[in-house]
């Protein structure tokens, strides 16, 4: 389906839900409250008991004064009885969720009312995109609110999740607004939209801080439903296992087997099902909750390929990394936006990928070129090369995990804003262009209540080989914080000479200096000694394992709730 197709389609989804929205506020939160009537009168006693409740909870939050207000509009408007935080949390959310399909129509709006240059109107798309993913976590927090300890996993397993939906849906807002930040036209653009998505952004902000403050004593009180004991939910793996346990055991043996039975089977030479991987994905079933194998055929595929939001469950098996390769060079100076520039994007979840090379060949001189972005959850890459100059490798949102994998790049590399853990992965510094720094992360933690972060464990970090000789000429740093809450944790990895010994590199002045979290813990080679490190108030070096497990693929990722099933090798703890 081509751009214009999805667009019109998701309009329609748009506009019904806009008439049901007419009347959101009015009722918002009323199907969510089936066991409570709607009070037809508050007076006295029950609006001190709401206002205190209300203020109380909000006080959690970055944004109360907003938070305060809208829950007591929406309240008011539907004559609600708020008695508990759940009620607060349920208020907010429905109120955001409402909110945001009201952006929507507004974007439409800015695309429609001026003349745009060609990235403006990608950007524009990409915000319409990133809206209806902003919507699906939206709703799906509010179901999984609905099911909390109903689920056959346990209350920090629930909570994790929905921080996990909360963070991308936030994130979704920063990114439209980056789609407009090359030139000084796409800026006018930007000034246009920046009010109503930071308003979004502070909603969800106020959203995850609420459910990251309530603890399991309230719920209870709250009369959220009590947990399955978690050693009747998802089953933890051994601590030497090579993978973490949201994969199950028969996508762990689809990962690691030598032979596997596809669905479909890609051929550029036409002696498969289809000649194009695009091809292949278009025809897969949708929301399909069994895994599907495209099976790509050695060969070089010149194409951009997209796994839509509907396209669940997908496997790409390569022939190998070496021989199965996917490319292209869309890049931000011939027009593109960055999140748009991807040679392959990832935006259904549960998808894996095994022995292929992402490419983009852009250069170094193109800017912004991503090879390999993936805004899906519970994403696995064994034995994968992402390879390309700036912005290689765009880790925008929700649980990912890459292992064996070949990382190479120059200006921040690896970026977004996932919650991601690498381990076992060589991720090397290419050279550059004359007078840039390589920068292997730039990680974009936007609100210190977001779960997210760069996890790098047990890599080796090094150079190519045509930076190696004269990598003097081209300082390299393990990353810069490109937000503000910025997290990257490089632990028990090989790192080269080809790292200045400064470690880190600041993004402009003190931005972010104190409020990062940039973290090294027992790292090996030349380029690993401390000594020299910055002394930026949000660097620290982890001396003990206590302070170094909550980066684990078990806890930073629940690796062990969801990646035995992918058959790839992981390690659960350190």
């Amino acid at each position: 389906m081509d751009a214009q197709n999805k667009l019109a389609k998701k309009k329609k989804l748009f506009v019904f839900a806009a008439f049901a929205s007419l009347l959101l506020v009015a009722i918002v939160a009323t199907a969510v409250f089936q066991t409570r009537k709607n009070a037809t009168h508050r007076g006295g006693d029950d609006d001190d008991e709401m206002q205190s409740v209300v203020k109380s909870t909000c006080a959690a939050t970055l944004y109360p004064e907003l938070c305060v207000s809208t829950v007591h509009a929406a309240a008011t408007a539907a004559s609600l009885v708020i008695k508990s935080s759940k009620d607060v949390l349920l208020t907010a959310l429905n109120y955001t969720i409402y909110t945001v399909e009201r952006n929507y129509f507004t974007i439409e709006k800015t695309a429609a009312g001026r003349s745009l240059t060609r990235r403006e109107k990608t950007a524009l798309h990409d915000c319409l995109e990133m809206i209806g993913d902003t919507l699906e976590e939206l709703r799906e927090s509010e179901d999984e609110l609905k099911n909390y300890g109903f689920k056959n996993y346990s209350l920090p397993q629930h909570k994790e999740y929905l921080e996990t939906l909360l963070s991308a849906a936030q994130t979704n807002q920063e990114s439209c607004l980056d789609g407009f930040s090359h030139d000084d036209a796409d800026e006018k653009v930007r000034k246009t939209l920046i009010k109503g998505q930071m308003h979004v952004f502070r909603l969800c902000s106020n959203v995850l801080a609420i459910i990251k403050n309530l603890t399991d004593t309230e719920i209870a009180a709250n009369k959220f439903p009590t947990s399955h004991d978690s050693a009747q939910g998802r089953k933890l793996v051994e601590q030497d296992s090579h993978w973490p346990a949201w994969l199950s055991a028969g996508d762990r043996s689809l990962l690691q087997s030598s032979t596997v039975t596809p669905d479909v089977t890609v051929a550029a030479d036409g002696s498969g099902n289809y000649r194009t991987v695009s091809a292949a994905v278009a025809a897969a079933p949708a929301s399909s909750s069994k895994r599907y194998v495209i099976r790509i055929k050695a060969g070089v595929y010149r194409e951009n390929v997209e796994i839509p939001r509907s396209k669940r469950n997908l496997m790409f098996v390569g022939d190998g990394r070496t021989t199965t390769i996917i490319t292209a060079s869309r890049n931000v100076v011939d027009g593109s936006t960055t999140f748009n520039s991807a040679t392959v994007a990832v935006v259904g979840s549960g998808f894996l990928a095994r022995d292929i090379t992402f490419q983009n060949t852009a250069g170094p001189s193109k800017h912004q070129a991503v090879a390999l972005r993936v805004n899906a959850d519970l994403c696995a890459f064994y034995r994968c090369d992402v390879i390309a100059y700036q912005d290689t490798l765009y880790t925008h949102s929700l649980r990912q995990f890459y292992v064996d994998c070949f990382i190479a790049g120059t200006v921040d590399f690896i970026f977004g804003n996932a919650n991601v853990v690498f381990q076992r992965c060589e991720i090397h510094a290419r050279r550059p262009n004359s007078g840039q720094r390589n920068m292997v992360t730039a990680q974009g933690r936007d609100d210190p209540n977001q779960n997210t972060g760069i996890v790098i464990q047990n890599c080796k970090i090094g150079a190519t080989s045509d930076l190696r000789p004269v990598q003097k000429n081209f300082p390299t740093y393990l990353g810069r914080p490109w937000k503000e809450y910025s997290r990257t944790v490089v632990m028990q990895s090989e790192i080269s000479d080809v790292i200045d010994p400064a470690g880190w590199y600041p993004w402009s002045g003190n931005f972010a200096l104190n409020t990062l979290f940039y973290a090294e813990y027992q790292n090996r080679g030349p380029g690993a000694a401390t000594g020299n490190r910055v002394t930026w108030k949000g660097f620290r070096v982890l001396t003990s394992a206590a302070e170094a497990l909550p980066f684990t693929v078990g806890r930073f990722i629940a690796g062990d709730s969801w990646l035995p099933a992918t058959g790839f090798p992981f390690s659960s703890g350190l």
